[in-house]
C-alpha cells in the first residue's frame, strides 16, 4: 500500500491494532470484575479501548460507589493477562503495513497500555524491531482521546504529527489521532 507523499512517519496503537489482544484482555478484565463486583459489559470494555486500566477501573468505581485501590487492581488485572499473552496473534494485515514501510520511514507505537506489557506484546509477535519508539500510558499526562500520546509518538521518532499516518481501532483512539492533526487510518475499515 504506497502512502500519500506528505507522510514521513507512522504512529500505530498496538491493542487491537497490531496485536489482538483484546479477546485476553477482556479474559482479565472478567477476572478482575468478578473479584471486586465490578458492572463491566463487553460493549463497554471495546468502548474503552485504549484507555488505560487504572483510569477505567478509577471511573467504574466511582460510577458503582464502590471503595478500591485502582492502581492496585490495575496491576491484577495485567497479572491476569500475563499468562494469555502466549495466545497473542499479529493483526496480519496492519503488521504487513508496518513491514513494509520499516526502514523506509519512522515508525513508533502508541498504547494505553503499560510499557512493560506492549514491549512483551511486541516481543512475542517479533515486531518490536520495527518501531524506533513505543510511547505507553504512563509517558503521557492526557489519555485518548486526548491527543497526547500521538504527538510524543511523533515526537520520539521526529516527525511532525502533520506529516504523520495514525492507525487506531477504537473512537476513542481515532479523536486522540485527529486531535494530533495527524492522518487517521481506522483499521476496522481494513480488516472489514
Amino acid at each position: 500500500m504506497k502512502l500519500p507523499a506528505h507522510i514521513k512517519g507512522l504512529v500505530f496503537d498496538c491493542d487491537g491494532t497490531l496485536a489482538d489482544t483484546m479477546p485476553m484482555h477482556w479474559r482479565a478484565w472478567q477476572v478482575i470484575a468478578k473479584k471486586y463486583k465490578l458492572h463491566f459489559p463487553m460493549d463497554r470494555f471495546y468502548s474503552l479501548g485504549g484507555v488505560p486500566s487504572r483510569d477505567i477501573l478509577k471511573m467504574l468505581a466511582e460510577e458503582q460507589g464502590l471503595t478500591l485501590d485502582h492502581i492496585q487492581a490495575a496491576h491484577e488485572k495485567e497479572n491476569a493477562y500475563l499468562p494469555l499473552m502466549a495466545e497473542v496473534e499479529p493483526i496480519h494485515a496492519v503488521v504487513e503495513i508496518a513491514r513494509e514501510n520499516f526502514e523506509k520511514i519512522p515508525m513508533a507505537v502508541a498504547s494505553g497500555g503499560t510499557l512493560p506489557i506492549i514491549e512483551q506484546v511486541l516481543t512475542h509477535l517479533k515486531i518490536r524491531h520495527l518501531f524506533g519508539a513505543v510511547v505507553t500510558s504512563e509517558m503521557v499526562k492526557n489519555q485518548k482521546p486526548a491527543p497526547d500520546i500521538f504527538v510524543e509518538a511523533a515526537r520520539r521518532i521526529g516527525v511532525d504529527p502533520k506529516f504523520c499516518r495514525g492507525y487506531e481501532d477504537t473512537d476513542l483512539g481515532m479523536q486522540a489521532i485527529r486531535s494530533a492533526g495527524m492522518d487517521a487510518v481506522d483499521v476496522r475499515e481494513i480488516l472489514k
